[in-house]
C-alpha cells in the first residue's frame, strides 16, 4: 500500500481546503445553537459542495460523477472536513455518498442509475436511508416495515426513525419486509421518491451534537411504489444493507479525521500561545502528553482510513477492516474532542469559541452506522471465521 500522494490528489486535496475554509461553516456558532430549523444555511452549503463535486467524487461520469477511486475520494473528503467546521454538513454528505449513493450504483437498475444519480450528484435531489427502527435499530432481520404485493407494485408501512436528511430528502432507500417468514432473506429494498402519497417526513428531532442538519422520521402510511422501484432483486435487501454498511463504516469517518487534523492543529497553536506561570502551557508534561496522544489517534486513524479506501480500490475483502476503521476513528474522535476541551480550559468549555461543539458533534459517532458494541462483536466474529 502506497499512500503518497500524486500531483494530481495534492492539488484536490489544496482545492477542497481552501474551498472549505472559504466557503462553508459561516454563522456556525448561532446555527449550532438554533439546531436545522432554517434550511437556508446548510442548503446553501450543500449546493455549493454539488458545484465543485463533492458529492460527484466517487459517482461514474456517465452519471454526473467525476470517476474518482476510493483513496482519491477519501482524500478530498478529509480536506473537506479540515476546511469545514460544520461536521453535521460533512456528516450528511458522506452519508449520501455511501449510504445512497453506492447501494444504487453497485444494485440498481441502468434506469434506476439514470434517474437517481445525476440530480443526486449536482444536489438537486437529497437522497436518505430508511432502515433504522425504534424497536429492531439496524437490526435488518428484525424490521417491522413492511411492502405487501399489490397489483404491479408494493404497499409500504412502517415508521424509520434517526434517518439524516429525512426531514428534507427528495427520495429514499427503504428497507421493508416482504416476507417476514424468512426472516432477513425477505426483506427488499425500494427506491421511494418523497412526493409518494403516503411518504410521510415529520418535523426535524432534536439532538445533542450535529445540529446543523436535520435528522428525523419516514412515515409510510399505505405508500404504493411500482414494482420498478425496487433495488436489486427481491429478497435482496439485507445483501444491500451489508453492503451500504460496509462502505459507510469504511468512510463516513473521511471528513471528522480531517476534523480531528484541524482540531490538533488548533490545540498545538492554543498550546503555544496560551502563557500560564510566564511559560507556554504546551512546556506542562499534562498537556503535551494531551497532545501526543491526540496525534497518535489522528495517524492511527488516517492509516485504517486508508488502508480500507486501499481495499476497496482492490476490489478486496473489507469487512473487517471496516468495523475496525468505524470502531477506532469514531472513538478517537471522542477522546480527542475531550482533550481538546481540556488543553482550552475554561475557554474550550465555552459554546461561543466551537472547541466543545466538536465534542457534542463526535459522540454520535459512537452510535449511528452500528455502533461500537456492534463494532466490537463484528470484529470478534470475523477474526473466528
Amino acid at each position: 500500500m502506497d499512500f503518497a500522494l500524486s500531483l494530481e490528489q495534492q492539488q484536490l486535496q489544496k482545492d477542497t481546503r481552501s474551498f472549505a475554509e472559504r466557503e462553508l461553516g459561516c454563522n456556525l456558532v448561532q446555527r449550532d445553537a438554533n439546531g436545522a430549523v432554517s434550511e437556508r444555511y446548510w442548503r446553501e452549503d450543500w449546493r455549493k459542495c454539488a458545484e465543485i463535486g463533492i458529492l460527484a467524487l466517487c459517482v461514474p461520469k456517465q452519471y454526473g460523477g467525476q470517476g474518482l477511486d476510493p483513496v482519491t475520494t477519501i482524500i478530498a473528503l478529509e480536506a473537506l472536513g479540515y476546511g469545514c467546521p460544520d461536521n453535521g454538513l460533512t456528516l450528511a454528505l458522506n452519508g449520501q455518498i455511501w449510504a445512497v449513493q453506492a447501494p444504487i450504483l453497485e444494485f440498481g437498475s441502468d434506469a434506476q442509475k439514470e434517474r437517481y444519480l445525476p440530480g443526486l450528484c449536482d444536489g438537486s435531489l437529497l437522497g436518505a436511508h430508511g432502515a433504522t427502527e425504534r424497536e429492531s435499530g439496524s437490526n435488518i432481520a428484525g424490521l417491522k416495515s413492511t411492502a405487501e404485493r399489490k397489483g404491479d407494485g408494493f404497499v409500504l408501512n412502517g415508521v424509520k426513525t434517526y434517518v439524516g436528511l429525512a426531514p428534507a430528502c427528495d427520495m429514499a432507500i427503504i428497507f421493508a419486509s416482504t416476507d417476514p417468514s424468512k426472516g432477513p432473506w425477505g426483506v427488499s429494498a425500494f427506491l421511494v421518491d418523497a412526493q409518494t402519497p403516503g411518504f410521510e417526513r415529520p418535523p426535524p428531532q432534536q439532538k445533542m451534537g450535529l445540529r446543523t442538519v436535520p435528522m428525523g422520521e419516514i412515515v409510510l402510511n399505505d405508500c404504493w411504489v411500482p414494482a420498478s422501484a425496487q433495488l436489486g432483486r427481491a429478497g435482496a435487501g439485507s445483501a444491500i444493507f451489508q453492503h451500504a454498511m460496509e462502505w459507510e463504516r469504511s468512510f463516513i469517518f473521511a471528513s471528522h479525521v480531517g476534523s480531528m487534523n484541524r482540531q490538533l492543529d488548533e490545540c498545538v497553536n492554543y498550546a503555544n500561545e496560551r502563557m500560564v506561570f510566564g511559560q507556554p502551557i504546551d512546556n506542562f508534561q499534562s498537556v503535551s502528553n494531551r497532545l501526543a496522544d491526540m496525534r497518535l489517534r489522528l495517524d492511527s486513524a488516517q492509516l485504517l482510513l486508508y488502508r480500507a479506501a486501499w481495499l476497496k480500490a482492490q476490489g478486496k475483502p473489507s469487512a473487517l477492516e471496516a468495523a475496525l476503521a468505524k470502531l477506532h476513528l469514531s472513538e478517537a474522535f471522542v477522546a480527542s474532542s475531550l482533550d481538546a476541551i481540556r488543553i482550552h480550559g475554561g475557554r474550550g468549555y465555552l459554546s461561543e469559541t466551537g472547541v466543545e461543539r466538536d465534542l457534542r458533534d463526535a459522540v454520535g459517532g459512537v452510535i449511528y452506522s452500528g455502533t461500537s458494541d456492534i463494532q466490537r462483536q463484528v470484529i470478534a466474529k470475523l477474526l473466528k471465521s
